[in-house]
């Protein structure tokens, strides 16, 4: 019987899909250990890349366009959604409101507009529950322009709507949500990629912020803004994943009820990973940087967990290392396109080329494996 490798790698942001990472890993293992049995499980964990997961491993599902939708810069931009056969609505955050969509930063002004808009085109075309993967978010707005594009309206003392931006929310007074659409009779799943609160040291302004452009003032600013927020919406603000997408899962839980989970513990289970790792010999994980937030509910660290419980050796070949991390008391074996290429601008050039080669690093490490 040959050596059972699971090849279960997340996008490499912005670069290569999590499909195209796991042929490329697959192609530099072959070329050492032709003879092992792989297995490519292509992963996501609610942020870029979760409909192509998802349309990967449900047979039957189908894009649908939204047309041009808001950018999170205000720009249009193309707009998508995934239908699943069950007539559940797959929504991908980081698809329609993604920091990469930015021109430039804007951390105080940038919105989720554009997905509360493909939400709308969504449930317009009869969606029967929602599954919204939250990730890569642009802003640090609570998910109100979402809300704001689904109906709600958010105004000052004056009564005037509020614009969008998570900033304009230190100015919120009230809300009305006699607009606002009914959430689908069959519920709204969250799939959130980190376990952040929505607010504090480590909430979505102080954490996820600077990511995004926010100064130490601009953090300071918003998370006073999203506290705001949570007072006149009410809600959990220490929910875990509550600071998700710069706080789009608290305001999704709290005006739509709804619920919110690990995506990678969905994608998981949705794609049958589990029962892979079951009877794999390596697990092969990867993405385009590991480090400290990859333990913390993204793909990397979730499936770590996994393999821990199994007994499964496990590597991570990722663009960027900054992180250690054990399973079984082992330090897991990790390997980083830029020490392959030389430089993080050559692993940039060519991720495939540098992916192709850490696949053969790593059957060089793990083999040859006794079937």
């Amino acid at each position: 019987m040959s050596p059972s490798i699971v090849i279960a790698p997340d996008s490499f942001k912005g670069s290569l899909s999590a499909r195209e990472v796991a042929d490329a890993i697959a192609s530099g293992w072959r070329s050492v250990s032709p003879g092992d049995e792989l297995t490519l499980i292509p992963q996501a964990d609610g942020g870029e890349g979760t409909i192509d997961a998802i349309e990967a491993a449900v047979a039957g599902s189908v894009r649908r366009s939204a047309g041009l939708v808001t950018g999170p810069d205000g720009r249009p931009t193309p707009g998508e959604w995934l239908e699943l056969p069950s007539g559940a609505a797959v929504v991908e955050l980081a698809q329609s409101s993604g920091l990469p969509l930015m021109q430039a930063p804007d951390a105080l002004g940038s919105t989720t507009r554009g997905l509360g808009e493909v939400i709308g085109a969504a449930l317009d075309a009869g969606a029967t529950s929602l599954v919204i993967g939250l990730g890569g978010s642009a802003s640090t707005d609570g998910g109100t322009g979402a809300l704001a594009a689904l109906g709600l309206r958010l105004a000052d003392d004056t009564g005037s709507p509020l614009p969008d931006g998570g900033a304009a929310l230190a100015r919120l007074q009230s809300v009305d949500r006699t607009g606002l659409r009914a959430a689908p009779a069959g519920g709204v799943v969250l799939l959130t990629d980190v376990t952040a609160p929505l607010l504090g040291p480590a909430g979505a302004a102080a954490v996820f912020g600077p990511q995004k452009g926010a100064t130490a003032a601009d953090v300071d600013l918003l998370d006073g803004a999203l506290a705001n927020l949570a007072r006149v919406l009410g809600g959990d603000a220490a929910q875990a994943g509550a600071g998700a997408a710069g706080g789009a899962g608290f305001g999704f839980a709290s005006v739509w009820g709804a619920t919110v989970e690990s995506g990678a513990d969905y994608l998981a289970v949705l794609s049958g990973l589990g029962a892979a790792i079951d009877g794999a010999d390596v697990l092969v994980l990867g993405e385009g940087r590991f480090d400290s937030q990859s333990l913390g509910g993204k793909v990397v660290g979730q499936l770590l967990q996994r393999a821990e419980e199994r007994a499964v050796r496990a590597g991570v070949i990722a663009g960027q290392i900054a992180a250690t991390a054990t399973v079984r008391g082992q330090t897991v074996w990790t390997v980083s396109l830029a020490e392959l290429a030389g430089s993080v601008e050559s692993a940039i050039a060519e991720p495939s080329h540098w992916l192709r080669d850490a696949g053969a690093a790593a059957a060089r490490h793990f083999g040859p494996i006794a079937p």
